[in-house]
């Protein structure tokens, strides 16, 4: 594979992950690994391990964007990834005793309604509003609704971005972005997790792809992340939805289409 095609699909694949994590919190395993998969033949297995370790950097980046802007609960954020993190596991041993599901395209379907629900429905919750919620209460509620995105994480493999993204904003009652904020605050510890075990697992993958795919994921979240910070709630909710079902459409193409 020559050095001008890496360049080519990385650029863009960590365009559209970049673009997804900075902001909507969304995981770069739902973009990246795709592309790598259909156009430079990359083993499943380590393109995910790619995707996720794009998703480090990014993630961290935009959380600290997001935090320095004041629009980050980190307190709340901590326990909800603690309770993804351990739910995971258990979401991923059950998957293992129970037969194969046709759930693979679970995290894209999601990408493209959520898309539709900020576009139609946006989330205009305010932060004085957000503020008035018990603390208690959303200490629970975190921990528990943590527990069923890391259940459902580990059981279908994808998903989790856009799954902590709707609890935020649906049922803790953040606004956006608070909610991505803390989202992509748990997503870099999550995706740390993950492409660790997999570069353990599977081995290293080829590393100018490597380098290339975090590379561009990283500038191109940090750019979204700035936008989406100095932005509008009702120009966030746009933006947000019309890029979720853009990559969403991407997405479902590759694995529908290219396969």
């Amino acid at each position: 594979m020559d050095l001008l095609t890496k360049i080519i699909v990385t650029f863009f694949a960590g365009m559209g992950a970049g673009l997804g994590t900075g902001f909507a919190g969304m995981s770069a395993a739902a973009v990246i690994s795709p592309m790598l998969i259909t156009f430079l033949g990359m083993d499943p297995y380590l393109a995910v391990g790619v995707a996720l370790s794009s998703d480090v950097l990014a993630s961290a980046v935009s959380s600290y964007t997001y935090g320095k802007n004041k629009n980050l609960d980190i307190k709340n954020g901590i326990l909800m990834m603690l309770s993804v993190l351990c739910f995971t596991v258990v979401g991923s041993y059950v998957s293992s005793l129970v037969p194969a599901t046709a759930m693979g395209s679970f995290s894209v379907f999601m990408t493209l309604l959520l898309g539709i629900k900020f576009i139609v429905k946006p989330v205009m919750t305010s932060k004085e509003d957000m503020e008035k919620a018990d603390p208690k209460k959303r200490a629970v509620q975190s921990l528990v609704c943590g527990a069923l995105v890391g259940f459902i994480c580990g059981f279908v493999g994808a998903g989790g971005g856009m799954m902590m993204l709707l609890i935020l904003t649906s049922v803790l009652g953040y606004e956006l972005k608070t909610a991505v904020g803390t989202s992509v605050f748990i997503m870099t510890f999550t995706a740390f997790t993950g492409a660790a075990s997999h570069f353990v697992l599977g081995g290293l993958p080829d590393m100018t792809t490597w380098f290339l795919s975090v590379l561009f994921t990283f500038l191109f979240a940090r750019i979204a992340a700035v936008i989406a910070n100095k932005a509008s709630a009702k120009t966030l909710n746009r933006v947000t939805g019309i890029i979720l079902v853009i990559l969403g459409g991407v997405v479902l193409f590759f694995n529908f289409f290219m396969k």
